[in-house]
């Protein structure tokens, strides 16, 4: 009997405390509506019908596999409300605000039931603030505690519900608020926590993520999931008390097994030297900001096979260059198919990303040694004047330089008098590049290699045939992929399309080709590198089947830099060796002892299953000029 008595005095305390604060919280309502006429200084709320949260970007390969996510202090994707699981929304009101649907932006009711359900729970079971409030906390208002800022927030509260249905308000919220391990937006946290969408939590899973939002750095399961399951048996023992869900259902979802995803948030790219790279180029063209908030769907170009082939091949290369006493720390390499300009697959170095970010492909020039000759030998027969076949002197010569006399010579120290062009390029002579740069014009030579894409500095001197020259791994593998491609020149890229994330397209770099040398002197250049493979300095880059192969060795006369560059109709790779120090490599390490290898061994994975497909013979195309 006592206890009866107990309980019904209780019982009208409560329904005394709840009346008062209903009645204050009335006049409060009242006045808070009388105060936002005075409130003309605070943001204009309708600003957020234009307003675009910064949003992660998405870099996918070729084929559409996901190989990066680029952010700057927020991590989101922004999805519409019809693809968020009605489990996250049930739970998320449950728990944050229940009568979201019948407040108009406060609402002192529900802060009066709040402290009444929390204080006999002596658990944080519901929120006071509304999720209008709580919205307008994160867009609008900083975290100060104090009367102002709540009036303030209470007002824009009932302002952002004049402007925008439930619906808005609650789509906005759900990829506004902050979930955790650095996760913005349900959509995010969903992949975070569970490597799902958020269109597919189950009410297990989603009672667990709404139980996170009140404090997600102790909350979040990742972190702490003996914490986050308890918070998910309060999110579903409210929603069963609101009746959102049945007792079976709240029953099956306790007991479901949580299986957690491994976290998104930090997670580094498939390919870092790529995903550095083409946010380079994304940033020359969109700038900063809009790279890193601005929700870009970034489809690349590279082949994330041909890119685990290539990362594979120079990491052996590299194991047997230290095997062969080498003294080469480093390799790049970059691969492109001439007839679209879009780089396949890129290494801008082996180790440790983390430890070393410095991409030899992209930003590193080094001297490209004889591998500079072909741009030459076209330029000769683009005059007409000269054929694989012609006779040219390989004998001493010199030039005034300065106080001095320039005395170019031979990597051999010999001179072998007249020899065929043909013969100069497969052994690499020396003289033969010299005259035959004096006889075309060095400017010349210059003004082809820029047709071919080469923008780095090239000085106009007599021994630039050589190779004096310091190019990228990239535009020296653009350049080379003109010859493959018959003279007609692509933009060499590693973005194929850019759309936000809304699907609108951006950037569409479709190939373009254009006609840019002259395809008979091309085809003799292609010739004539044919024998560089067959017969000369770059022997061991042979390929299986009989198929048709043109390249070039490259070797700086103090063995700072080996090259090897080479292609066939499909596919044009330049691969460099050296160390990031400039120091010396040992004695003898030559592009074609041992970098035709490595370039031989990748070429040879990338191309499996790929037809034979012949270069144009020369003699065909002359009778066309």
């Amino acid at each position: 009997m006592a206890n009866a008595i107990l309980s019904q005095v209780s019982r009208n305390l409560n329904n005394i405390l709840l009346g008062s604060i209903l009645v204050i919280g009335s006049g409060i309502a009242g006045a808070l509506a009388g105060l936002a006429v005075s409130f003309n200084d605070l943001p204009d709320v309708r600003i957020l019908k234009n307003y675009t949260p910064a949003e992660t970007s998405y870099f996918y390969d070729i084929n559409g596999e996901l190989i990066a996510r680029l952010h700057g202090d927020v991590n989101r994707e922004v999805v519409p409300l019809s693809r968020i699981s009605p489990n996250l929304k049930r739970s998320i009101l449950a728990i944050e605000d229940a009568y979201f649907y019948s407040h108009s932006g406060i609402n002192p009711a529900g802060i009066a039931r709040a402290t009444l359900v929390n204080l006999r729970s002596r658990e944080t079971l519901e929120g006071g603030s509304t999720l209008t409030q709580q919205l307008v906390k994160n867009l609008f208002l900083s975290s100060e505690r104090s009367l102002n800022r709540k009036v303030a927030e209470a007002v824009l509260a009932m302002r952002i519900e004049q402007v925008f249905t439930k619906d808005q308000i609650l789509e906005m919220y759900l990829n506004q608020v902050y979930w955790g391990q650095n996760t913005n937006g349900a959509e995010t946290a969903a992949q975070n926590y569970f490597n799902k969408s958020a269109a597919d939590l189950n009410l297990a899973e989603a009672a667990m993520l709404a139980g996170v939002v009140q404090a997600p750095s102790i909350f979040n399961p990742l972190d702490n999931y003996k914490i986050a399951k308890s918070r998910q048996r309060l999110v579903l023992a409210r929603m069963e008390e609101l009746g959102w869900a049945t007792p079976e259902e709240i029953k099956a979802a306790r007991a479901m097994p949580i299986r957690l995803g491994e976290g998104i948030s930090y997670q580094a790219s498939q390919v870092p030297y790529v995903t550095q790279a083409v946010s380079a180029e994304l940033v020359e063209k969109f700038g900063k900001d809009i790279v890193l908030k601005g929700g870009l769907r970034v489809q690349t170009t590279i082949d994330l096979k041909l890119q685990r082939i290539a990362e594979q091949t120079t990491n052996q290369g590299h194991r047997d260059l230290q095997n062969y006493g080498a003294n080469a720390k480093q390799i790049a390499l970059v691969a492109i198919d001439p007839k679209t300009g879009f780089v396949k697959a890129m290494v801008g170095g082996v180790g440790a990303y983390e430890q070393n970010q410095y991409n030899r492909a992209v930003q590193s020039k080094r001297q490209i040694g004889s591998s500079f000759k072909p741009f030459v030998f076209y330029s000769a027969f683009a005059t007409g004047d000269f054929t694989p076949n012609s006779s040219i002197d390989d004998s001493p010569i010199s030039f005034p330089d300065g106080n001095e006399i320039y005395k170019p010579r031979n990597y051999d120290n010999t001179f072998m008098g007249n020899i065929s062009i043909r013969q100069a390029v497969a052994i690499s002579r020396n003289i033969p590049a010299i005259r035959l740069g004096q006889y075309v014009g060095i400017k010349k030579v210059i003004s082809d290699c820029r047709k071919m894409g080469i923008m780095s500095p090239l000085d106009p001197v007599v021994s630039l045939p050589l190779g004096s020259a310091d190019l990228t791994v990239l535009e020296t593998a653009g350049a080379y992929a003109t010859f493959a491609n018959g003279g007609y020149k692509n933009k060499i890229t590693l973005i194929a399309r850019v759309t936000d994330s809304t699907g609108k397209v951006l950037l569409d770099n479709s190939p373009k080709p254009t006609l840019v040398l002259k395809p008979y002197a091309v085809a003799e250049t292609t010739d004539v590198l044919r024998g560089v493979i067959t017969s000369g300095t770059g022997t061991q880059a042979i390929l299986s089947g009989g198929r048709p192969v043109a390249g070039k060795t490259g070797t700086t006369s103090d063995f700072r830099d080996a090259w090897f560059v080479g292609y066939v109709p499909q596919l044009a790779t330049a691969i460099w060796i050296g160390n990031d120090d400039y120091s010396q490599m040992s004695n003898g390490v030559t592009g074609g002892v041992y970098v035709a290898p490595i370039w031989r061994n990748f070429m040879e994975k990338a191309l499996a299953g790929v037809p034979i497909e012949n270069f144009p013979n020369p003699g065909e195309i002359a009778t066309k000029k």
